[in-house]
């Protein structure tokens, strides 16, 4: 039994590394600077680490007790989330003599103040790893989102960034209301605020959500349905699928690069986790849900993933361009998550394989984009700004044959994200359609797959770009040596690709890994009485 303490600990460790940040913010010195994002990585290490520790502990268990739960399924999250926050802060690392700005981002005085922001967003998407209970739920989402709104702001010293804060902001509190609204009703149909059965201090069991609709043996009533609908409409903005996907193209072309890649990631991991929760909860500890639930997930899951790449089409601006290629992979996504609901009680072993396609694909697109943004950061724009790099097809142009390392990167991101053979994206993409074909949705299989070869058109536009559209004719000034940290991310991503895609002992093993996190099952019971009483728990 862990206690919550332990439970907590990769949480506590990144918030007081982010008050260290804030902290030395406050300083405004180079010194000062420098430190934040070495701060934020010593950070984010000990946070994984705590969480392979508990691996070889073999502790699976969970405290049902408790409103944070220690499961496999958190433990996986927070495992992905540091070790990709790593690469992330590195992205950002400020390289300029007096360590306000890097290749493609210039947050000036505020650096301390960024690597902060970071550091509590990955806390939120740590947090709705571990929640068990709608209150820390909402907490961790919006925790997950909130900094970001900032750091998109505070990115760059242009309009454009300023703008798409404000923009992110607005719907983002729109998505805050509908998700409140959501949890009002699951709340007021249950009566419970835990997401599975816990256990009160003198060992009485209080129903969760999952009891409480099992107990009724009916499905969910017109009230539940209609909490479960406006939930996923409220994650539907955190996963950039559509209705809410109209803000993705704005956003990720007005922040730096480096932040478009953090956004790329954490709000969609968070968005997700919280759906697969969401949806275990409201089927009552199983994905028995009612079938017009599955039906507006295949309907999502075939209109964004249409739209995403449609639009991707449409685009000169390579961060537009993949800001739809994102869209694009939360379709495919839900392809997983409308399998998962469609399959049915009876389908238990098809129902883990969507939960382990869906978990597998985060990781794998979050290392993908960290490549291709990494390239985008280190390659110059032909109109130069303070912090920005390259965006538009002319300013890639011809970069690939100066730039060959770079250009071999990008060329490996966009093979993965097309899902080319030898690549983790291959390998994600084959784990999302095993099941949604084993639950009998061939059509939306058939509608993935065109859309994974019209998808094909941009990111080969890309790389068209890169290596065989003419560049600039001008003498090019002497290029500057690439900044070690940013290159070091790079490789990081570009070894992860290829080695979760070709080498089978490593792709394995990042399958067993989702696999395991795939059972979400909570300990009804506990073997002995809390010694603690439950956070945020009744």
């Amino acid at each position: 039994m862990y206690s919550l303490t332990k439970t907590l600990f990769p949480e506590m460790i990144l918030v007081a590394a982010a008050a260290v940040c804030f902290l030395l913010g406050c300083a405004r010195s180079k010194g000062s600077r420098q430190l934040a994002p070495l701060v934020a990585i010593i950070a984010l290490v000990i946070a994984m680490v705590s969480q392979f520790s508990m691996f070889s502990a073999g502790g699976g268990s969970a405290d049902p007790w408790q409103s944070v739960q220690l499961s496999e399924l958190a433990r996986y999250v927070k495992i992905i989330s540091a070790a990709l926050g790593i690469l992330l802060v590195l992205l950002a690392w400020p390289t300029n003599s007096d360590a306000t700005a890097g290749p493609s981002i210039h947050f000036g005085s505020e650096c301390g103040e960024f690597f902060g922001l970071m550091l509590l967003s990955l806390t939120g998407l740590f947090l709705v790893a571990g929640a068990n209970d709608m209150m820390l739920l909402f907490i961790g989402i919006e925790l997950a989102s909130l900094p970001t709104y900032i750091m998109v702001s505070i990115s760059r010293p242009l309009p454009v960034a300023q703008e798409a804060g404000v923009k992110y902001f607005f719907l983002g509190a729109m998505a805050a209301a509908l998700f409140l609204l959501g949890f009002s009703y699951l709340y007021g149909t249950t009566g419970t605020v835990y997401l599975h059965n816990a256990i009160d201090a003198d060992g009485s069991v209080l129903a969760g959500v999952d009891s409480v609709i099992r107990a009724a043996g009916v499905g969910l009533t017109a009230w539940q349905m209609f909490a479960v609908v406006i939930l996923i409409a409220a994650l539907a903005f955190k996963m950039a699928a559509f209705p809410l996907h109209v803000y993705a193209a704005d956003v990720y072309q007005g922040a730096a690069t480096p932040v478009t890649a953090f956004l790329s990631f954490v709000p969609k991991a968070s968005g997700f986790v919280a759906l697969l929760k969401i949806l275990y909860a409201a089927g009552g500890s199983s994905w028995n849900l009612p079938v017009e639930i599955g039906q507006l997930l295949w309907w999502i899951a075939a209109l964004t993933m249409t739209c995403g790449n449609v639009l991707g089409l449409l685009q000169k601006n390579v961060k537009r361009v993949l800001a739809y290629s994102s869209i694009a992979h939360s379709g495919y996504m839900l392809a997983a998550a409308a399998a998962l609901v469609t399959a049915g009680a009876e389908s238990a072993t098809y129902q883990q394989l969507a939960v382990r396609g869906i978990l597998f694909y985060l990781a794998a697109y979050g290392l993908t984009n960290i490549a291709a943004f990494g390239v985008l950061s280190l390659l110059p724009a032909r109109r130069p700004q303070p912090g920005s790099s390259a965006e538009t097809f002319d300013d890639i142009a011809g970069l690939g044959r100066t730039n060959v390392a770079l250009g071999l990167a990008m060329s490996v991101a966009c093979f993965s994200l097309i899902g080319i053979p030898l690549t983790v994206g291959f390998i994600g993409k084959v784990l999302l359609i095993q099941p949604a074909l084993q639950a009998g949705l061939v059509s939306l299989v058939v509608i993935l797959v065109i859309n994974s070869a019209v998808s094909a058109a941009y990111y080969l536009s890309i790389v068209a770009a890169l290596f065989l559209r003419p560049g600039e004719t001008a003498p090019e000034p002497e290029p500057a040596p690439w900044p070690l940290p940013i290159v070091g991310a790079i490789a990081c991503s570009v070894i992860g690709i290829l080695a979760l895609g070709a080498v089978v002992p490593v792709m394995n093993r990042g399958i067993d890994r989702a696999a395991a996190a795939a059972h979400l099952e909570i300990n009804e019971l506990a073997p002995e009485k809390p010694a603690t009483t439950a956070l945020l728990g009744r």
